[in-house]
């Protein structure tokens, strides 16, 4: 399959520090590839350097077949590279509906229409409509985001990602701190995530990788030391002794 999002000998060093150290990965269209390891092997700062919030020491970052490498993050969000972050970073005085309204204006800038009022956009409006449906969110549409339980806190934080009309998902722990009932909602929407979208998730609930990933790429130290479908990873000894252990 053709990918959409590719990191090529990817690395990024702080010092002495090899926080990411040769990573080649590939996002295809329509699947889940979950990038798992334990605290400190370089997870997020791989999502850091795939978004744009950090350059690379070394390696390349390609967008359909387009080297994007130097662009800021701003300019790949507007390419179609969504993603969200450990901690909600949503507006917590403001709606469900205005987070999502907001969310869709910042992807359809018009700053030439500077005397509209941003709430009489229609299609930021129809946006956040959608996006809401699609994550769940439509009944609480009208709550303030600081009255959502935690859970729908993590699914307005995707439904806002989703706003900006994005190709790639890049989802950092939406799961950390949910519980069961939770978690399996959120799970649910990553499967229908999938469809439209290629996706990478960071995430250290196992059950919940090995319950939706297409591919797994597992990280020690801040390089890889296995890739392929879940099954493979399963199986392979040197991921059971470095992380998953020998119950699994």
């Amino acid at each position: 399959m053709t990918a959409v999002l590719q990191a090529q000998g990817l690395s990024r060093h702080f010092g002495a520090l090899r926080a990411i150290d040769n990573v080649s990965l590939s996002l295809a269209p329509d699947r889940i590839h979950a990038v798992i390891g334990t605290n400190g092997a370089g997870k997020s700062t791989l999502i850091h350097l795939l978004s744009g919030e950090l350059p690379p020491t070394a390696g390349h970052v390609r967008l359909h077949g387009r080297d994007i490498t130097g662009w800021s993050q701003p300019r790949r969000a507007q390419a179609g590279i969504g993603r969200s972050y450990q901690r909600n970073t949503i507006f917590l005085p403001l709606t469900v509906r205005e987070n999502c309204r907001l969310a869709a204006q910042a992807r359809t800038q018009r700053p030439w229409q500077f005397w509209q009022s941003a709430q009489g956009c229609r299609a930021s409006g129809e946006r956040a409509d959608e996006v809401m449906e699609r994550a769940g969110l439509t009944a609480v549409a009208d709550k303030t985001a600081a009255s959502l339980s935690h859970g729908q806190k993590r699914q307005l934080e995707v439904a806002m990602c989703l706003a900006t009309s994005p190709t790639v998902l890049l989802l950092d722990e939406p799961l950390a701190g949910m519980g069961a009932e939770e978690s399996e909602r959120m799970l649910e929407l990553l499967r229908r995530l999938r469809e439209g979208h290629a996706i990478l998730l960071v995430e250290h609930d196992m059950d919940a990788v090995f319950a939706v990933a297409d591919d797994i790429t597992v990280m020690v130290n801040g390089s890889p030391i296995a890739s392929g479908l879940p099954a493979d990873v399963r199986n392979n000894p040197d991921v059971q002794e470095a992380y998953l252990g020998s119950a699994h």
